[in-house]
């Protein structure tokens, strides 16, 4: 009965995506890694220097690897299980091992993360065009800095004219290894960041000006509690895995996914590592949260206001350029979620709904960021949990509940455990940042 039951559910389930049967074009290793890389390299990289304010530099190195070690784990047990099944997506992979419930979990999960994580996209871009009022205090925009207070220097404005003419064109591409060019222009303009944040540091370095490094965490400023908020932002940071499945189903070989997630994996070891070291450096105890916001205060010389520009710039760039790869895993699954037990051509090759599911998603994120540009953290603590579910939990519970018969102890003791981890972090995490925000109000 139960191979029957799974037999029935990865029946009914239709790839989002051509097959290699469907389309003759196989995409690169190359393209995949730049895909997965900038999937990673999103909003959280500027996040990053606070975690090492809070950790120190080396449990800060530490904690990139072992995020990154337990990414590698959780994808590495998704290939295997897509190999083992029938499926071609995430929520019908859930399916086979957990039924309706598991592939609606999924599915949820994704859709609450990636909308989020798309309409933060655009509040941090407007943001920086357009600037924003925090505490009475009100940030200008480049824009407005720029050219001065207009109807066309306004977020509503400003934003409309990104969505049209630099994200319209990239989410109405059909493959995901079409994104392989833009996907690498932002990579570049993460080192373009990183190569400023470094030279201005190691400037302020010979001249002395350098803030003072922690090594280890300062127990007199932080407690054992404060370490684990930053654990979500490591994870958020490597949450790739919803994606795993759009990008390896255009591999020519399967196998290559495997190589092109450790070599990703890899390069954003490096990047976090590096922005974070060199920008604790540079700024000392008085990084923000939101690195940006330290590079967004006047300078007195004007090759130091250019420096800030660029940078400013390079990285609303870089999140306009991140925007088409969060936004293809999102129609996906709410295309699965609507037409799953419907007779429909692959979502790619119907262009009516390819188009009208497109534009829609569009024209609700640009709403949703210009109507309501504090939503920001809202999604704080539901990106909290979703993502821990999409990116850890939901793999590990597939090998323990082992459908195909291919796990073995070893794999399920390491599914445990990384289910304890991020409960446990988690858990610990919304609770500490929680209890912050009822301090504040």
């Amino acid at each position: 009965m139960k191979a029957a039951s799974v037999s029935n559910i990865t029946e009914g389930v239709e790839p989002l995506l051509p097959l290699q049967n469907e389309s003759p074009e196989n995409g690169s290793i190359a393209g995949a890694v730049f895909n997965i890389s900038t999937t990673m390299i999103g909003a959280g990289i500027m996040s990053i220097p606070a975690t090492m304010k809070v950790l120190g530099i080396v449990p800060g190195f530490l904690l990139i690897l072992l995020v990154a070690l337990i990414t590698d784990v959780t994808v590495e047990f998704m290939l295997r299980y897509t190999s083992s099944g029938k499926s071609t997506t995430y929520a019908g992979m859930m399916a086979e091992s957990f039924g309706s419930p598991g592939s609606l979990a999924v599915k949820i999960s994704v859709i609450i993360t990636n909308f989020g994580v798309l309409i933060i996209y655009l509040i941090i871009l407007g943001d920086v065009l357009c600037g924003n009022e925090s505490n009475g205090t009100k940030h200008l925009g480049i824009l407005q800095e720029w050219f001065g207070m207009y109807w066309w220097t306004t977020r509503a404005f400003a934003l409309l004219i990104v969505a049209l003419f630099i994200m319209l064109p990239l989410v109405m591409l059909r493959r995901v290894d079409s994104l392989r060019y833009s996907s690498a222009i932002s990579i570049l303009l993460a080192l373009v960041f990183i190569a400023i944040c470094s030279s201005m540091a190691l400037c302020a370095l010979w001249s002395g000006q350098t803030r003072s490094l922690r090594i280890v965490p300062d127990f007199s400023q932080v407690t054992v509690l404060d370490l684990f908020t930053t654990v979500p932002i490591f994870v958020t940071g490597f949450g790739f895995h919803v994606n795993v499945h759009p990008i390896r189903a255009e591999l020519g070989k399967v196998a290559h996914m495997g190589l092109a997630v450790r070599i990703s994996l890899s390069i954003c070891v490096a990047i976090y590592f590096a922005i974070g070291f060199f920008a604790y450096l540079l700024f000392g105890d008085s990084i923000m949260p939101d690195v940006l916001v330290n590079f967004d205060q006047n300078s007195n010389t004007t090759a130091g206001r250019l420096l800030n520009d660029i940078v400013r710039l390079s990285y609303a760039l870089h999140l306009a350029l991140v925007f088409p790869i969060m936004n293809y895993s999102l129609r996906a699954n709410i295309d699965e979620l609507i037409f799953s037990n419907k007779n429909k051509p692959p979502l790619a090759s119907d262009t009516p709904r390819f188009v009208s599911l497109t534009l829609t998603l569009l024209a609700l994120t640009y709403l949703v960021a210009v109507a309501i540009p504090n939503i920001w953290y809202f999604f704080q603590f539901l990106g909290s949990t979703t993502v821990v579910c999409t990116s850890f939990i939901f793999p590990a519970a597939m090998v323990l509940r082992d459908m195909h018969g291919i796990s073995k102890t070893r794999d399920k003791v390491m599914a445990i455990m990384v289910i304890v981890l991020a409960v446990g972090t988690s858990g610990i995490a919304i609770w500490t940042n929680f209890n912050a925000s009822g301090t504040d109000l």
